[in-house]
């Protein structure tokens, strides 16, 4: 009996110091790891963009009328009422083309609202463009009454200065990373336009007539269009976009008028051309993303 109590004793003691020397050792748990937060899109962001702006509509259409016309009582012989109208009509309607292209590049600020998969937004830009375009048109008739050959010429020229838009932008996500989106709303321009006309006779009595008019101004318009962006950083993305734009028309309005050699008028008539400005745009840009209601980082125990 004292035996077995000798040897329960010892066992006792033994696991004691065991545990006392485990106890001493240090921990093997592991430090619990922060993970990144989960990818958003979420955020307000800004960025930078250039690419290519091309017209999409070319003709100039071109109204004229007679407004004075002297029907022989200075000269002996007078223009018909339709002979100026029959020269711009030659010389001008829709036979002048302007179609150009140039650069197209700005800034956007934005701001996209994820929700599951898609991703809804808010987009305003402002560009800089070196569109133009100039044309020159040509046409002549025979002014029946003196058998003169009257001609015209029309310096024709278009440009836009800057462009902007804001829209709209809802897509999907095909990856976390890569969206897939529709855009439209509103489009707004600096536009220029201007057409001057010559008009001169084969008859040196009389003299050539000569009028520029000018038309410059913003306009407000629409624009739709789509894209894909990239996320290949938290933060930063690029993107590729297509935009149709169309700002409406401008017209300019002239009028040309011939003396009679003694000074009195012999004719005078007045024109209106209209140029319509729509066009497309093609453009690469990256964006800087702003998470500020992003989600907190994950804290994982092992």
């Amino acid at each position: 009996m004292n035996k077995t109590w000798i040897s329960a004793l010892a066992f006792a003691a033994a696991a004691l110091a065991g545990s006392a020397r485990a106890a001493d050792l240090p921990s093997m748990k592991a430090p619990p790891v922060i993970l990144p937060p989960p990818l958003t899109w979420t955020g307000a962001y800004f960025g930078a963009n250039v690419g290519g702006v091309f017209d999409a509509s070319s003709g100039v259409t071109t109204t004229t009328g007679p407004l004075f016309d002297d029907t022989g009582n200075n000269s002996g012989a007078g223009f018909g009422p339709t002979t100026f109208g029959s020269v711009a009509a030659a010389a001008l309607a829709n036979k002048a083309s302007l179609s150009g292209a140039g650069v197209i590049g700005g800034g956007q600020i934005g701001y996209n609202w994820q929700f599951n998969n898609f991703v809804a937004g808010l987009e305003a830009d402002i560009q800089g463009t070196t569109l133009s375009s100039a044309a020159k048109a040509f046409g002549s008739v025979t002014e029946p009454t003196t058998g003169s050959l009257v001609s015209a010429q029309s310096n024709l020229s278009k440009d836009l200065r800057y462009l902007g838009t804001v829209r709209g932008r809802l897509g999907f996500l095909v990856t976390p990373t890569l969206l897939i989106y529709g855009t439209g709303g509103l489009a707004y321009g600096g536009m220029n336009f201007s057409n001057g006309v010559f008009i001169s006779s084969s008859n040196p009595a009389f003299p050539i007539s000569a009028v520029s008019a000018n038309y410059g101004d913003a306009h407000v318009g629409w624009t739709v269009g789509g894209g894909g962006e990239w996320l290949f950083m938290p933060n930063w993305s690029a993107k590729v976009e297509y935009l149709y734009y169309d700002l409406g028309s401008i017209s300019t309005t002239g009028v040309v008028a011939t003396p009679f050699p003694g000074g009195n008028l012999l004719y005078a008539a007045g024109y209106r051309s209209s140029a319509n400005f729509n066009g497309h745009i093609v453009r690469a840009g990256v964006n800087y993303h702003f998470h500020w209601f992003a989600p907190a980082p994950v804290l994982a125990k092992y």
